[in-house]
């Protein structure tokens, strides 16, 4: 996937820019997801961060819905994983 964002209306019907953040292809579910972000930041101060269904092949960018727990297993365990590389990479460079 070439573009590192792309801009769509959000819930509140406001057009938002979204950076892309990882892409993958899951042999588990046979789909392929896009994880995003708008920049924002939870209650809690985390960033919010999005997660669909996409189609690589389409020239337009159509977002499909998550719709079973398996799905949303394996897009938490990729999170996880990301998260645990940046938190280690982070630890080693303070070092």
């Amino acid at each position: 996937m070439e573009e590192k964002s792309f801009t769509m209306m959000n819930a509140e019907g406001k057009e938002t820019k979204y950076d892309v953040l990882f892409t993958f292809d899951s042999e588990e579910t046979n789909k392929s997801y896009i994880a995003y972000t708008d920049n924002t930041y939870d209650d809690d101060g985390n960033i919010q961060v999005y997660a669909s269904t996409y189609d690589p092949s389409s020239e337009e960018m159509i977002l499909g819905e998550i719709k079973t727990d398996k799905e949303w297993k394996v897009i938490e365990t990729i999170l996880d994983t990301i998260q645990q590389e940046i938190r280690e990479k982070k630890d080693n460079n303070e070092q």
